[in-house]
């Protein structure tokens, strides 16, 4: 075994993301609907469908990804963000 070696988690899903902005987010889809409100705002990468993040009361991001086969990654559209999270990796993603 080599101590000096680095296993860095691997996301398995980026094949799923996809050129899907989507309109201009002007809020969580769901909570607009619901009357809900979010604190900060994800966009997923394989349709472009805006829900809240896990900090926010409906969790309607992590709510997408789990119920819709293949939308496994979304961005953050917080200012001045250019990150993503995969929801089934549970993993941080930055651009290369």
């Amino acid at each position: 075994m080599d101590r000096g070696l680095v296993v860095q988690p691997v996301c398995h899903h980026l094949d799923s993301v996809r050129d899907a902005p989507g309109p201009p987010a002007t809020g969580c889809a769901d909570c607009l609907r619901e009357g809900g409100t979010w604190v900060h705002l994800r966009a997923c990468l394989s349709c472009g469908h805006v829900g809240c993040c896990d900090s926010s009361p409906g969790q309607h991001a992590h709510r997408h990804a789990h119920a819709n086969a293949g939308h496994h990654i979304a961005r953050s559209l917080r200012p001045g963000e250019n990150w993503a999270w995969c929801y089934t990796d549970e993993l941080f993603l930055l651009p290369a």
